[in-house]
C-alpha cells in the first residue's frame, strides 16, 4: 500500500526464477472465463499476511492464488487461497464480496498533499454559505465561522 504497485502480466510469461524474491512476490495473471486469476510466488519471509503487512508471518514457500469475478454490476467477488506448507497445515481460502455503494466512483490513487483538499474545502465553504443564507432568511443572523490556522484549533488572527 501507499508506494507499492503490483504489475501483473497477463501474457503467459513464466514466474521469475526462484532465486529472485520480492516483498510483494511475483504475480502472474490469466483469465478463466470471466474470472481473473492471479498466482503470486517468490515472496520473501520478511512480510506478513494482514492489513499493510501486519499480521501472520509466512515463509518464502508461500503461494497465493487470487480470484476476482464480477458477479453483478456492483459486486466483485474476491477470493484468496494461501498455500504455505512451512507455515500452515493445509491451504486455506478467504472469500468475500466487494460491494460498491450506490454512486461509487473509482478514483486514481495518487497520494499527495491536498488529495481532494481544495475540492472539499470549497464544498464546505459553499455549504457554509448556504447555511448562513438559510439562517438569514429565517431571521437568524450569525457570522461566518472563522478559519482555523493550525491543527490545535486556534483562531486565525
Amino acid at each position: 500500500m501507499i508506494h507499492d504497485t503490483r504489475v501483473i502480466p497477463l501474457d503467459g510469461r513464466p514466474h521469475l526464477g526462484q532465486g529472485l524474491r520480492q516483498y510483494l512476490g511475483d504475480s502472474r495473471g490469466h483469465w478463466e472465463g470471466n474470472t481473473l486469476v492471479v498466482e503470486t510466488t517468490n515472496f520473501t519471509d520478511k512480510t506478513s499476511l494482514g492489513a499493510n503487512g501486519n499480521g501472520l508471518r509466512h515463509s518464502e514457500a508461500m503461494r497465493m492464488v487470487e480470484r476476482l469475478t464480477r458477479t453483478a454490476g456492483d459486486v466483485l467477488q474476491y477470493s484468496i487461497t494461501i498455500d504455505d506448507p512451512r507455515t500452515y497445515a493445509r491451504p486455506w481460502t478467504l472469500s468475500l464480496p466487494m460491494v460498491s455503494p450506490p454512486g461509487f466512483q473509482t478514483l486514481p490513487y495518487e497520494c499527495h498533499e491536498g488529495n481532494g483538499a481544495i475540492k472539499f474545502i470549497l464544498a464546505a465553504e459553499r455549504a457554509e454559505d448556504k447555511a448562513i443564507e438559510a439562517d438569514r432568511k429565517a431571521g437568524i443572523v450569525r457570522p461566518r465561522k472563522e478559519p482555523q490556522n493550525d491543527i490545535r484549533g486556534a483562531r486565525a488572527e
